[in-house]
């Protein structure tokens, strides 16, 4: 099933699924982890998995003489074929990330080909993340700078229009992707202003994506006024939240520095108050986002999208508190 569809059943039914993110292994790992990683959350319905993409990075070997080699590697690969095996394992539409970042426009295409060959009818459209060092994105040869581009691609498959060469190929099959993109309720930190960041957003949707997933957040009024804002703009399409409780003390500078959200003064004190207790602050940050959600349900969100990066155990009492 489609996520635009499951998104919209929860609405009528005024049921909040639930959803979350996994990341592939890395390099030379199985896929065992990953699958204990869905067993343990089975019991809560997952609506869909989302398998996030990492882009190649800049890998350093040193030889025995002395000398340095370098060349470019994925140290996650593997999210088409983990999407593949998640649908067939269990029956749970896997929705595969799909990048600009250090791809091509035919690269692009040659990974559509194989997801629609697989069977896989669901996309996260994401511009991707900067190479360590980069003061501005930039990117690949025949490559796209913004997410839009790549909707719009990923659209044009859709009504079976290909690139280059076979761009006029009569015979090309149209394929049936359903896309979601990403949404920032405190900007996204490349924008100009918040105001042309929902300009950015409006076009996305207005390319053909269905549906917005949001960077994680810590106040759910940045998150209301966020969907105030895109309604506003004339933005349609669902908003869902996306989720991370906050566990340790680190993440306190470390997730708005990755994620530029930034953390609600009254979590920060109550983490800091039982810093030297590490089960204390797990539970505060738990209860802070058991309190989230709960409030995110009542207002009626259809989907509740997790990011607990391969630990599911960070997230799995807030989910029993819950559902």
């Amino acid at each position: 099933m489609k996520v635009p569809q499951i998104i919209a059943d929860a609405a009528a039914a005024g049921r909040t699924r639930f959803a979350f993110e996994i990341l592939p292994p890395l390099k030379g790992e199985g896929i065992g982890p990953v699958f204990s990683s869905i067993d343990e959350l089975l019991e809560f319905d997952p609506a869909y998995i989302n398998i996030t993409c990492h882009r190649e990075t800049l890998r350093q070997s040193v030889h025995s003489d002395g000398s340095a080699e370098y060349h470019m590697e994925r140290r996650r690969p593997g999210t088409v074929g983990i999407a593949a095996a998640i649908e067939y394992k269990y029956g749970i539409p896997a929705v595969p990330h799909l990048i600009c970042a250090g791809e091509s426009k035919y690269s692009i295409e040659d990974q559509l080909i194989d997801m629609d060959f697989l069977g896989l009818e669901n996309l996260l459209v994401l511009r991707g993340d900067k190479l360590p060092g980069e003061v501005a994105f930039r990117p690949s040869r025949d490559g796209y700078s913004h997410a839009v581009d790549l909707v719009r691609q990923v659209m044009a498959m859709n009504r079976g229009l290909l690139t280059g060469r076979d761009a006029d190929n009569p015979a090309a099959r149209k394929t049936g992707f359903a896309v979601g993109v990403a949404g920032y309720p405190e900007t996204h930190t490349d924008a100009v202003s918040p105001e042309d960041d929902i300009i950015r957003l409006k076009e996305k949707t207005e390319a053909g994506a269905e549906y917005i997933i949001t960077q994680l957040f810590y106040d759910n009024r940045r998150f209301f006024d966020f969907t105030q804002k895109c309604r506003a703009a004339g933005i349609t399409v669902p908003v869902i939240p996306g989720i991370k409780p906050l566990t340790t003390v680190r993440q306190l500078t470390l997730l708005p520095q990755t994620f530029g959200c930034r953390i609600p003064d009254e979590l920060e004190q109550g983490i800091r108050a039982c810093a030297g207790d590490p089960g204390a602050v797990r539970k505060t940050g738990l209860e802070w986002c058991t309190a989230q959600c709960r409030e995110l349900i009542e207002a009626g969100v259809p989907v509740l999208h997790f990011f607990p990066n391969g630990r599911p155990a960070d997230i799995l009492p807030v989910l029993k508190s819950i559902f």
